[in-house]
């Protein structure tokens, strides 16, 4: 997991180093509200956080499981004008506003911390989320990095009209399980299990979020 999440963390770096991702930095991204740089900084901070959490010392709290997680954050199910993601929107706007060649140094610093720092840490230790304030494993924490980056990599890659990083299946598997489980979570067994296998019933979206 710690090899996957790296492997994905040097995806995103190297999307982000892309020219057109500096070139487009000001234009409106394919996410609505969001600009190419606002978006790029957000990715990035992929790596960020997960430096911030590895500081922080282990939580006390009992660790709630991966899908709960979500069920929780109040961003899943907010509209794009929701106080929660304009709160995101903005702080991705302020990070941004410093220019693609910083956000560019400042993430691969943060990868270099973080690959030291992640060795020390055994999978199964409890952190308390800062922003969310309840507990994850290391382990299911590393996993919605995981999906963050997938996810932000090909919004990026739209919006900059570049093909988005073909990812490891190591990186891929775990952010599909996820994904699979919040679509099942939202929109019931049936329609999931139909829109996989089943195209004359499939529902028009089993979209995770």
């Amino acid at each position: 997991m710690r090899d996957a999440y790296l492997e994905a963390v040097d995806s995103a770096i190297g999307l982000l180093s892309a020219q057109p991702v500096a070139d487009q930095w000001g234009r409106p991204s394919c996410l609505a509200d969001w600009s190419v740089g606002g978006l790029a900084a957000h990715l990035a901070s992929q790596v960020s956080l997960t430096a911030r959490v590895l500081a922080s010392p282990a939580g006390r709290q009992q660790p709630i499981p991966l899908l709960e997680h979500y069920a929780r954050a109040a961003w899943v199910r907010a509209d794009v004008d929701d106080e929660v993601n304009v709160s995101i929107r903005a702080s991705a706007d302020a990070v941004s506003a410093a220019g693609p060649a910083k956000l560019l140094a400042q993430t691969r610093q943060a990868r270099a911390d973080v690959a030291v720092t992640l060795d020390e840490q055994p999978l199964d230790r409890v952190f308390v989320i800062p922003w969310q304030g309840w507990a994850l494993t290391l382990h299911d924490y590393l996993v919605t990095r995981m999906m963050e980056i997938a996810v932000h990599s090909d919004d990026l890659a739209v919006s900059i009209g570049v093909e988005p990083p073909r990812l490891p299946d190591q990186v891929l598997d775990p952010v599909l399980t996820l994904l699979a489980g919040l679509a099942v979570q939202r929109h019931g067994q049936p329609a999931v299990l139909r829109a996989f296998a089943r195209k004359e019933r499939a529902p028009s979206s089993v979209a995770a979020f």
